[in-house]
């Protein structure tokens, strides 16, 4: 045979000799076979052995098939758990179209963010992630225009009931638009951080000053920048040539120079000007502040920690910085919407300690929730969760000076640790927090786990005392 010089037990040199074999019967290759029985021993023998092998092949072909065949149905079993789909429960309720309905938008808050890039999107986007609890309550967070259109759409858009809004904004409705009743119609549950206002510009622009006349880009229309930058350029006297243009896009011209700068006001830090590579050639502008801006505004600041390649090593850049609110439409009593927004801002108090989590945007840490908002008013029901769930220990301090302070009082000023959450954990941390001296602001920010730890300190120094 041809083959003959082959190795037989290589199975590989013949791959379509055996699958043929496999084919095939005698019969059909009567000349073949012939030659090989009768006119070569050794030929005999690579034949006899060959039909064992291939008898075996079948033989083991066909039982791995019958394996197969035997384990499909125990495999399905097996895969088919870990690759069930997990149906929320919400999804797994039945009822009439309008039972669903209505269950559906019974308890839903519509939150009104910003810009998908924004600081406020993102903590819009974490208050659902926090609060949202299903049908007893459901927060959706709404992409807008910006923060200064937010109010607007508070104002006078349907499914939006809570917004974040710049506290510069209340006075423009106020004084620009001639919002009628805006006091009574508009409160704010909380105070949020401060957004810093960053003006972005090439090598030769020093300070706010060389910016005369150019042009300047401040944002999409009802974006923060475009009433807040405003209102900074007004009262600095310096008039500029206003484009609003989308931050990406106006960033572009700013590096091909058919623009002169770009303003955002948004909390620090933000990838958006974080990520700007080194030797650029662009840097953020000083902004002076002065006692023209006392009324809305507080001094910010840029570090070269928050943006190492637009802020010089180990300096810092003065800017104004603006507070923003988280506000509400004061709905009368005992409505649907009241009761809604009431049911977000209890969940809101009742679940703050999971906001100052690690994982968090840190804006949430600089939160206090008893800070007041000038020329605003705080909302009813804020107003009595903050009362009901903060217990500040230095009460009976300042009740001794001046019987007539109470905790609603103390509330507007001050903001300190809750003895209730310790209570519930430990009744013996009625006894802690008196023994504190709050005159070092780093002590009243502690956060919750700072607070625990210390905690725990003081029972090993009480315990250890008593043995003594």
């Amino acid at each position: 045979m041809s083959n003959a010089s082959r190795d037989p037990f290589d199975v590989s040199a013949y791959p379509r000799k055996s699958s043929a074999y496999l084919r095939k019967s005698p019969h059909e290759h009567p000349a073949t076979e012939s030659h090989s029985v009768e006119n070569d021993g050794e030929g005999n023998w690579r034949y006899a052995l060959k039909r064992t092998r291939d008898a075996a092949a079948a033989c083991l072909a066909v039982g791995i098939l019958a394996n197969i065949l035997v384990a499909i149905p125990l495999t399905t079993e097996l895969v088919a758990p870990a690759h069930a789909q997990v149906i929320p429960k919400s999804l797994e309720q039945g009822g009439t179209n309008a039972a669903l309905r209505e269950r559906r938008n019974a308890w839903t808050v519509g939150v009104a963010g910003g810009q998908l890039s924004g600081t406020y999107m993102t903590l819009a986007d974490e208050l659902a992630q926090v609060l949202d609890d299903g049908d007893n309550l459901r927060v959706v967070p709404i992409v807008t225009y910006g923060a200064a259109s937010n109010l607007d759409d508070l104002l006078y858009l349907r499914q939006v009931d809570v917004v974040m809004a710049q506290s510069d904004v209340f006075e423009y409705f106020r004084t620009q638009r001639k919002t009628p009743h805006l006091e009574q119609r508009i409160h704010y549950i909380i105070r949020l951080p401060v957004s810093e206002m960053h003006v972005l510009a090439g090598a030769d622009i020093k300070s706010i000053e060389d910016l005369r006349g150019k042009k300047v880009s401040f944002g999409p229309a009802g974006s923060a920048s475009s009433l807040t930058g405003t209102i900074v350029f007004q009262r600095l006297g310096v008039k500029v040539e206003q484009v609003l243009l989308d931050n990406p896009t106006a960033l572009e011209k700013l590096k091909s120079g058919e623009l002169a700068a770009l303003v955002r006001v948004i909390g620090k830090p933000v990838g958006f000007f974080a990520q700007i590579p080194p030797n650029s050639g662009l840097h953020l502008v000083p902004i002076p502040f002065s006692k023209i801006f006392t009324d809305h505004y507080t001094l910010g600041e840029f570090s070269s920690q928050e943006y190492p390649t637009l802020v010089p090593q180990g300096e810092k850049i003065d800017t104004i910085a603006v507070p923003a609110v988280l506000a509400v439409f004061n709905w009368p009593k005992n409505t649907v919407r009241y009761r809604r927004v009431q049911r977000f801002t209890e969940a809101l108090f009742t679940k703050w300690d999971k906001f100052m989590e690690p994982h968090r945007h840190p804006k949430w840490r600089d939160v206090n929730l008893a800070a007041t908002v000038p020329g605003w008013t705080r909302w009813s029901v804020a107003e009595e969760m903050l009362n009901r769930t903060q217990t500040y220990p230095r009460v009976a301090e300042f009740q001794q000076k001046d019987p007539r302070a109470s905790v609603a009082e103390l509330n507007r000023t001050q903001t300190y640790p809750r003895v209730a959450e310790f209570q519930q954990k430990d009744p013996r941390a009625g006894e802690f927090w008196p023994s504190l001296k709050y005159q070092d602001r780093s002590v009243m920010d502690l956060t919750q786990e700072q607070r625990e730890a210390l905690f725990r300190d003081f029972l090993r120094w009480r315990d250890k005392r008593a043995q003594r």
